[in-house]
């Protein structure tokens, strides 16, 4: 079997014209070499994979070859390569500037290429400093590293500094373009840009990820088989689901969720992809942003077809949800309920009750007509009415009620806008609104009779149980005007409160039970009220102490309870 050799090194740059998205860097050394004005102490900084090792030994070639007679001449006895993560010591710092004191055989300059220098220890970049300061003419230090901030700053002073950027999506994608050519292989321009979009800037990591798809899908590369390797959800997902929230389909956007969590993947996963789909959206809507969209043709074409259904007004709050979504998924203790009723409110952004039809809806449309008086009311239909002769007989229309069972459900009111707190504030007056019973009786009756139902109420609050409400009532004895209006003191405000949710179900009472609805309650604050007073048996007990205290010792002698 032939052996492989992965893309990483088969397609290392061999000149600064083959190195991939660092221009600006290859230019300035370039010209450096060309006008003799290359510093002795070069630092290249920045992520992994994106030349740094190669640019150093470019150049330890390129320095060379300006006096050399073969062009193929590769120089390798004058370049030095030290790996500072396992030669980090003093030791091996000296051991090198005794090496930098001879002059090179063969060539001009003798190169040493210290990569990942950033490893080396306090004390060997202590013995550095003054070889690196003061080099001898012979001599260039090229130090690579991806940390730069552990660098002391005395070593960073004397170096020339060249910080390398990440590789942008498109010239990673130009790139395994080319070794496509090269290698006689056929992909798709979106599978190749899912690659470059996995290898998150770094080209080593893209001919890494580029290599394994090979493996797996033979000379043909399509961008089903390149997400299916790597396991990333493909761009349809997001076209699909987005397509679902503008419907407001929420029954629907639920199920293609499920079907993303069964494939293995983490709603953190797809809420953050999904963040990013409404970007992409968002830039596509204007011509001067849709260069910032790092995708495919053919799938920026979609992009551009469902930014035109997306508007402004969706797309901002769905991304901010989602956001918000992303920022909260660590800490939630129910993960997937939590990205469940991001997309259900993300779904209901355009939602239209009179719009839509019951059959796209968890609750159908049918509801939401019959609490909103300005859609047309549905046939409220009469239900299956079980009787013990026949099983199967059902109630007749005619008997059907005639008011629709949702009659008296008032619509939910919030206080997030204007408008919300105006039907709140209707609705508060609606409610203070009494009936006009000009038409109902006003029987006269006494002071005794208006007692007698009084406590009549008392006793049936205790009956349920609401005590609280039974012991205001008992503070104070009601006073009848000539007016039909009733006076009733309390010795506090909280109570006045207390008492004034509870009047609607006493006034009915009081009117029904002395068959006059011209009743009226008049509550005051009278901080001198005592109680005057007593329906239980402890306060009537209280009450026959008072007028004879003998009645305490009978209890005792002879061990009563009241």
């Amino acid at each position: 079997m032939e052996h492989f050799i992965v893309s990483a090194r088969k397609y290392r740059p061999q000149n600064f014209e083959d190195v991939v998205g660092q221009q600006a860097i290859t230019n300035t050394l370039e010209n450096a070499i060309q006008n003799n004005h290359l510093a002795q102490a070069l630092l290249f900084t920045g992520p992994r994979g994106v030349g740094k090792t190669s640019c150093a030994r470019i150049l330890a070639k390129r320095i060379n070859q300006e006096d050399a007679t073969n062009a193929d001449e590769d120089f390798a006895f004058n370049i030095f390569e030290l790996d500072a993560a396992s030669n980090n010591s003093v030791d091996d710092i000296r051991n090198l500037t005794d090496q930098v004191r001879i002059p090179p055989q063969t060539g001009k300059y003798k190169v040493y290429i210290i990569d990942e220098v950033h490893m080396l220890s306090q004390a060997a970049f202590n013995a550095f400093l003054k070889t690196l300061e003061e080099p001898p003419a012979h001599a260039i230090f090229i130090l690579a590293t991806t940390e730069k901030h552990k660098i002391i700053p005395t070593i960073l002073s004397r170096c020339q500094i060249f910080d390398f950027k990440r590789i942008g999506v498109l010239d990673a994608k130009e790139y395994l373009k080319t070794i496509c050519e090269k290698e006689n292989i056929t992909a798709e321009d979106d599978a190749l840009h899912v690659i470059a979009q996995k290898a998150d800037g770094a080209m080593r990591d893209a001919l890494s990820i580029f290599d394994r798809v090979v493996s797996f899908s033979g000379s043909n590369l399509t961008r089903e088989a390149v997400t299916q390797n790597l396991n990333v959800l493909d761009y349809d997902v997001y076209f699909n689901m987005t397509d679902l929230l503008l419907e407001n389909k929420i029954p629907e956007v639920l199920m293609a969720f499920n079907d993303v969590l069964s494939k293995g993947f983490e709603g953190h996963h797809f809420i953050t992809g999904l963040a990013s789909h409404f970007r992409d959206l968002l830039v596509a809507k204007d011509a001067a942003t849709v260069a910032l969209l790092e995708v495919g043709d053919n799938t920026k074409k979609k992009y551009l077809e469902q930014a035109a259904k997306a508007s402004m007004q969706f797309l901002m709050p769905a991304i901010d949800k989602a956001n918000d979504c992303d920022l909260k998924y660590r800490g939630s203790k129910n993960q997937r309920l939590l990205v469940e009723l991001t997309l259900m409110q993300i779904a209901s952004i355009t939602f239209d009750g009179a719009k839509k039809k019951s059959s796209n809806y968890i609750i159908p449309a049918t509801f939401f007509t019959s609490l909103s008086p300005s859609i047309k009311k549905t046939e409220v239909k009469p239900l299956a009415v079980k009787t013990p002769q026949k099983v199967e007989e059902k109630q007749p229309v005619a008997e059907a009620p005639k008011k629709p069972v949702l009659k008296n459900i008032k619509r939910r009111t919030s206080a997030l806008s204007l408008k919300s707190l105006q039907q709140k504030k209707e609705f508060n007056v609606a409610l203070d609104e009494e009936e006009n019973y000009d038409n109902h009786p006003r029987s006269p009756f006494t002071k005794d009779e208006l007692k007698d139902a009084w406590k009549k109420y008392y006793f049936q609050l205790q009956n349920f149980g609401e005590r609280s409400m039974a012991a205001i009532l008992a503070s104070d004895e009601p006073k009848l005007q000539e007016d039909f209006t009733i006076i009733f003191s309390l010795p506090n405000d909280l109570m006045k409160s207390q008492l004034e949710k509870g009047k609607p179900k006493l006034l009915k009472f009081l009117r029904e039970k002395l068959n006059n609805y011209g009743i009226q309650i008049n509550i005051i604050v009278n901080e001198t009220v005592e109680k005057k007073f007593a329906y239980t048996p402890l306060e009537k007990y209280n009450k026959l102490k008072e007028k004879n205290p003998l009645i305490e010792k009978l209890k005792n002698t002879f061990g009563l309870d009241v």
